[in-house]
């Protein structure tokens, strides 16, 4: 009688076993077919990195990085249109009906000099509209954002008969002047071309080691806003403060003032900062000058914060000019600045969970992180503001060496972060993980409802 219920026991978990392997064979096949297509393609995939890494342009001049990106979609079978809100790029393929995806790449360097060591590091230097020669380095991961697309590109094109829908690429310039996206939706993105059903992206993350990925669900980078505040007085002798109103005591009062909002008026649980960055009055020790300029930026996540700062940066300037005995008409008041305001982004949380569980599958689920929000700016958050309706999604591929983080989460070394002279990515592993995990995600949504 034992034996028998051992035997029906055992014929039970194998019937269930065989049964799960049926059913996840897709997606574990679908996996080892990326995998290939990875192995096949990644010398190529290689050399377009390194050329691109050699070859950086600044925001609003990426003419020959657009070019390369663009003739590299083009020859997959992607249509492509150029000069989308300045260089920007469109690359649509489409194949049946089905949902249609929107991936987005930047392309924009910055003005720092390399000093990597590495062979395909750039020695190019620019010569600014104001004559100024300054160097230009991708130090942000964007030529790492363009070889993921070219990478997850010919996935897609080599399964085509695997999937139905259409895939729109988005090449965008100046994601360094937080400017780029705003100019490709003014630019018609969202009419010209296949209205997305979810629009995805992902960044390298300085702080995460290579081989793995992370995510923040909800809000994930700030609201950005740059301005200045103008401190008026009434200038004289440094003998004689009696007889002047002097701005650089209003504006000292004032710069400390401000940073009570962050701690006394917002909540601990809300980040929000206040950096002022710059200060400029004066010409001498001895003379107290008629005016002070203050230049600074806030971060916020949530729009309600936002406004509440802004709000509050100006009660309190008004009333240090009140407070100065200055007439109203020269109160300091916040002037932001023209189109400076970045939206935060905020990943869908259901499209988060969803896209988990697709990294998850395809690099395995130790290797898939929640982390934090992080208080920079990413004008990825200008398409969610534009189209709230359509889920979207931007994740953190790691691109440390795991041995340099293990040894930073020791306290041993720094990495170099992004925006340093120094930074380059892991480089095969940030390619393959970023190839991977993007393609896997891509497939999900293309399958439709969830699975």
């Amino acid at each position: 009688m034992k034996l028998n219920i051992m035997n029906k026991t055992l014929k039970s978990a194998i019937l269930s076993l065989f049964i799960l392997c049926v059913c996840s064979y897709p997606l574990w096949g679908q996996t080892g077919q990326i995998k290939d297509i990875i192995d096949r393609e990644y010398q190529e995939i290689e050399k377009l990195y390194k050329h691109f890494h050699a070859h950086p342009e600044l925001s609003n001049e990426e003419a020959e990085t657009s070019e390369r990106l663009a003739g590299e979609l083009e020859h997959l079978g992607f249509s492509v249109t150029e000069g989308v809100g300045g260089h920007g790029i469109v690359a649509v393929l489409e194949n049946g009906e089905g949902p249609v995806v929107m991936v987005r790449a930047d392309m924009d360097a910055l003005p720092i000099k390399e000093e990597t060591g590495v062979s395909f590091a750039s020695d190019k230097t620019v010569t600014t509209s104001e004559g100024e020669s300054v160097p230009v380095m991708h130090a942000c991961g964007h030529d790492m954002h363009m070889s993921v697309m070219v990478g997850t590109a010919q996935v897609f094109t080599s399964l085509m008969e695997q999937w139905e829908g259409t895939l729109v690429l988005i090449g965008q310039p100046a994601e360094e002047k937080l400017s780029g996206a705003r100019a490709m939706i003014e630019d018609g993105l969202f009419e010209r071309f296949p209205l997305p059903d979810y629009i995805l992206g992902l960044h390298v993350n300085s702080a995460q080691a290579s081989g793995k990925v992370g995510y923040s669900p909800g809000y994930a980078y700030a609201n950005v806003d740059v301005g200045r505040i103008v401190v008026k007085g009434r200038g004289g002798h440094g003998a004689y403060p009696d007889l002047t109103i002097d701005p650089v005591v209003i504006a000292s009062r004032l710069v400390l003032n401000l940073q009570t909002i962050i701690s006394r008026e917002i909540s601990a649980l809300d980040p929000a900062n206040i950096t002022i960055g710059s200060i400029h009055g004066g010409t001498s020790g001895n003379i107290i000058p008629n005016e002070v300029e203050l230049e600074l930026v806030f971060r916020t996540l949530n729009d309600d914060t936002r406004e509440k700062l802004i709000k509050r940066i100006n009660e309190m300037s008004e009333g240090t000019g009140l407070s100065a005995g200055l007439p109203e008409e020269d109160w300091p008041r916040l002037e932001l600045e023209s189109d400076s305001h970045v939206s935060s982004v905020y990943n869908t949380p259901a499209l988060g969970e969803r896209l988990k569980n697709s990294f998850a599958r395809a690099v395995g689920a130790e290797n898939v992180h929640e982390i934090s929000p992080l208080m920079y700016g990413e004008d990825f958050g200008e398409y969610g503001s534009a189209k709230p309706e359509i889920p979207a999604f931007l994740y953190s591929l790691g691109s440390v060496k795991p041995e340099d983080m293990e040894a930073a989460e020791k306290g041993l070394i720094v990495p170099p972060s992004t925006h340093s002279s120094k930074y380059l990515p892991d480089m095969e592993p940030t390619i393959r993980t970023g190839i991977l995990t993007m393609s896997s995600a891509v497939f999900d949504l293309l399958e439709g409802e969830d699975n």
